[in-house]
């Protein structure tokens, strides 16, 4: 019905517009729109019937469609009605049930706001005789309750700390027992599965000739021939009046054994002037170029090592003509690649590439001669050209502690080397350096306050110390020990190891008379 209604509104205010409209521009254009007003009124009024037919007709429609729908809707109203009062009576008993239940949970609550009330009760009962007690405890006592736990920490704290303190100490000394245990057996075992003769390298070497009258033609007429020989071999020739022995003297043994090869040449073939000298000078450097590979290849073949640049074999057998401290540096890599490899075996390491570590970790002694910088960073810079491996690198690096060890094996090369160091006659040390090393021993210990008198023993390889008790006590008697363990190992080169002891001592005299 509203749709009709509105469509009649509409119409008939679309007429009235359409009206309007006409009447203006007929007005507008005076008698020519009067037909043309006429029309439109026509047009109007036909519009205006067919559109009343039209809403009849869309009236009579609707109104049978709504008397069909309010059928059907009230169809099924009634069934609706029917399911409602079935689910009312359902209702209506779970209704009744739950009021039971609701009643019985009533009665429940009722009785536990009863008992919490009594709870609370007794609590609070028991709160206030436990305030009275604490308060009681506190008067007799003396202390109140913060004072009194504080004091129950404390001792708990101190006991704890003592017993903490002892445990670990006793821990400590057992897994320091049990490691150095291990330790020496592993060494003396690695010590004695590996035994070398040892030697010592002079500076000097001594020839002997067949007869005096040799010793003028080395000299020459007016000195030539010891003239041409020295400058030639860059050697000392040391001639005196020992019978049939002349000297060669040089720190280079790589000089002296060409000088002490050529001149047995020379003595052999008779013929001893400037030009036969510078010969066989040429033909003894071939020969001496020739045996350094030898060396070399020795070296490797006995070690069992593999796999080397046939340039670093040649740098390894000139370690046969270098000396340190008097030691042989080619025998001493050999006896350091030998413990080491029993070492590494001992603790399950790669033996072949601990050998080879200690045989290399000296090779910069080869040519620190011939190159600036110490024979550590020379080795390390032969290691990197020839594409060693970087435990070697680091091996070579770290031997004298001037980088911390990256792996055991480098470890195991460090004790290896210092083993081989120091082993009696191992290696000879002059007497000045021998004076001049106890000495900055006791010198060290004596720059530290507190230190009465310092006395270097059994060679230097222990320091005692004599502190002033009076002005020391116990906890920085053992500071002291250790600091000055630190000064000797930062300032001072030494084979082996050097023992620091410490001693705090007080006497009490009194004469009875």
């Amino acid at each position: 019905m509203e749709i009709i209604l509105f469509s009649t509104l509409g119409l008939i205010f679309g007429v009235i517009l359409t009206t309007t409209v006409v009447f203006i521009l007929i007005k507008s254009k005076g008698k020519k729109s009067d037909n043309i007003i006429e029309k439109a009124k026509k047009e109007a009024d036909k519009i205006k019937r067919d559109s009343l037919l039209e809403l009849k007709e869309e009236q009579y429609k609707l109104k049978q469609e709504t008397e069909n729908q309010i059928k059907e809707r009230k169809s099924e109203i009634k069934d609706l009605e029917e399911r409602l009062q079935q689910r009312e009576n359902s209702i209506d008993k779970r209704d009744e049930i739950l009021q039971t239940r609701e009643n019985l949970l009533s009665e429940k609550e009722n009785n536990l706001d009863e008992r919490q009330k009594d709870i609370q009760k007794l609590e609070e009962k028991t709160n206030q005789v436990l305030k009275e007690q604490l308060e009681k405890l506190e008067k007799i006592s003396g202390f109140s309750k913060e004072e009194a736990k504080k004091l129950v920490m404390k001792h708990v704290e101190e006991a704890m700390t003592k017993e903490i303190a002892a445990y670990i100490k006793d821990r400590e000394a057992e897994a320091k027992l049990d490691v150095d245990k291990k330790a020496k057996d592993m060494l003396v075992g690695a010590m004695q599965r590996y035994a070398s003769d040892v030697t010592n390298e002079f500076t000097i070497s001594v020839i002997n000739l067949p007869n005096d009258d040799m010793k003028g033609r080395i000299i020459g007429r007016e000195g030539r021939n010891i003239r041409t020989i020295e400058a030639v071999t860059g050697v000392d020739l040391i001639i005196d009046d020992t019978p049939e022995t002349i000297v060669i003297s040089s720190f280079d043994p790589l000089r002296r054994e060409i000088a002490k090869v050529t001149i047995e040449n020379l003595i052999k073939d008779g013929r001893i002037h400037p030009g036969r000298i510078e010969e066989i000078y040429d033909k003894t450097c071939k020969e001496i170029h020739s045996k350094i590979i030898e060396k070399g290849q020795d070296a490797i073949f006995s070690l069992g090592i593999s796999k080397i640049e046939p340039e670093l074999v040649e740098t390894i057998g000139k370690l046969h003509f270098r000396t340190s401290y008097g030691q042989n540096v080619l025998k001493h890599s050999i006896e350091v690649a030998n413990l080491a490899g029993l070492l590494a075996s001992e603790v399950g390491e790669n033996v072949g590439l601990a050998k080879r570590a200690g045989l290399l970790h000296d090779i910069g002694k080869a040519i620190d001669f011939e190159t600036e910088g110490s024979h550590v960073e020379i080795g390390e810079m032969i290691a990197k050209k020839y594409g060693e491996d970087e435990v070697v690198i680091n091996t070579i690096a770290s031997h004298h502690g001037d980088v911390a060890p990256t792996s055991v094996i480098a470890t195991l090369v460090a004790i290896a080397d210092a083993i081989s160091a120091s082993r009696p006659g191992a290696r000879n040390d002059s007497l000045e350096n021998y004076v001049q090393r106890l000495e900055q021993l006791e010198e060290i210990a004596n720059e530290f306050d507190g230190v009465e008198k310092s006395f270097a023993m059994q060679a230097g390889r222990e320091l005692r110390v004599i502190i002033k008790p009076e002005e020391i006590d116990e906890l920085t008697t053992v500071k002291i020990a250790r600091d000055i363990k630190d000064k000797i190992e930062k300032e001072m080169q030494y084979p082996g190891t050097i023992k620091v002891t410490v001693i705090r001592e007080t006497r009490v005299v009194e004469e009875a008379k």
